[in-house]
């Protein structure tokens, strides 16, 4: 391709391109079982639905290839902007949806900005970061503007509410703390903020249902008809998949709907239920050698922007899939967090490609100054 140096295509990540597909597919498939009622054609509504997704999700991966990585440094800011101005707009135009004002209507499709915000704190940190450099301590005040920078997007995707979304945008920014050099003192200071910041988010953000959640997980049983519903009945549909599972489109709990919400936060309890713990091994292997795949690009990384970028992305795919997953098994409260190319949604597995895309194009410019 004119243009383009000849080592970016030598270079290009076929191993993560494969994993990302991989897991994409497993997740339509598996949404046949989850989401079997209504029909267009040969696929379940839902199915066919996420596999239209998953074809403009990969378009978007490839454009995502396209431009330098670099370049995206000087537009993060832009970016970081224009997601704030829509996380604004939900909250004045967004129709409310059980309960929740999250996405905006376009025609058949609905747009979800706070999945949109996840990649943009990501580049936003990664330029922040890169511009600090890699060589001096960072004091309390460099953390300033990064924390307030951080603060917007989480009130706002607070008030729509969105718990889990709030809190994925905060671990992945803190993610950025281990890779880089911060005073231990600072630390400090950071971990009481946070802690502040929660008990603030408690008494004047969380809504009644939002802390019974959380109270609930404490302790399961203090409402197991109510609140804690959803998490007995993934222990109990993933419990029923033994090792090697009922068979696909074979299981209980999700073919008699007793699992509630099961195409899209409890969509890994119908995997482990068909295709028992073997299965369920195997695709949170390939979510494990995607994340290995993403560190050692970052360590790769020529330059800091990429390595923070790489680093992002992991901590992305990591947070989301370690939460939903620690939500169906019980060990973390019920927030609602989709689980990255497996879950229903257009807007999550637009983000989860676009990522691994990013992923893609540090990986195959490593070798180009």
């Amino acid at each position: 391709m004119p243009g383009i140096d000849r080592r970016v295509i030598q270079n290009f990540d076929w191993t993560l391109l494969f994993l990302a597909l991989g897991l994409a597919f497993v997740g339509v498939i598996n949404l046949i079982s989850a989401a079997p009622e209504g029909g267009e054609g040969l696929l379940p509504r839902a199915a066919w639905r996420q596999f239209l997704w998953l074809g403009l999700a990969s378009l978007a991966l490839v454009i995502t290839l396209v431009p330098d990585y670099r370049r995206l440094e000087r537009v993060a800011i832009p970016i970081y902007a224009a997601c704030i101005a829509l996380l604004v707009l939900v909250l004045i135009i967004a129709p409310v949806i059980n309960g929740s004002q999250r996405w905006i209507v376009l025609g058949p499709a609905h747009l979800q900005p706070s999945e949109l915000m996840k990649l943009a704190i990501i580049l936003l940190f990664a330029r922040l970061l890169a511009r600090y450099g890699s060589s001096r301590e960072l004091h309390l005040v460099d953390l300033a503007l990064p924390a307030f920078l951080l603060a917007i997007p989480c009130v706002l995707v607070l008030r729509q509410p969105d718990l889990g979304t709030a809190m994925l945008i905060a671990l992945v920014s803190g993610t950025f703390l281990l890779v880089a050099k911060i005073r231990l003192r600072s630390l400090s200071w950071l971990a009481a903020a946070g802690i502040a910041g929660a008990s603030a988010a408690w008494f004047w953000y969380l809504h009644d249902y939002q802390k019974e959640r959380l109270l609930t997980f404490l302790d399961p049983e203090r409402d197991p008809l109510g609140t804690a519903y959803h998490a007995i009945q993934s222990q109990i549909a993933i419990g029923s998949g033994g090792v090697f599972g009922q068979g696909f489109n074979q299981g209980p709990q999700s073919q008699l709907d007793f699992l509630p919400e099961q195409q899209t936060d409890f969509v890994f309890s119908v995997l482990a239920e068909e295709w028992g713990f073997v299965g369920a091994a195997v695709v949170l292997l390939l979510y494990l050698a995607m994340m290995v795949r993403g560190l050692v690009i970052a360590r790769a990384s020529k330059d800091a922007f990429g390595a923070y970028l790489a680093v992002g992305v992991v901590a992305l795919l990591f947070w989301a899939g370690a939460i939903n997953v620690g939500m169906v098994l019980g060990v973390a409260p019920v927030v609602g967090v989709p689980l990255p190319f497996l879950s229903y949604g257009g807007s999550s597995l637009l983000v989860s490609m676009v990522g691994v895309g990013l992923l893609m194009n540090v990986s195959m410019r490593r070798y180009v100054f």
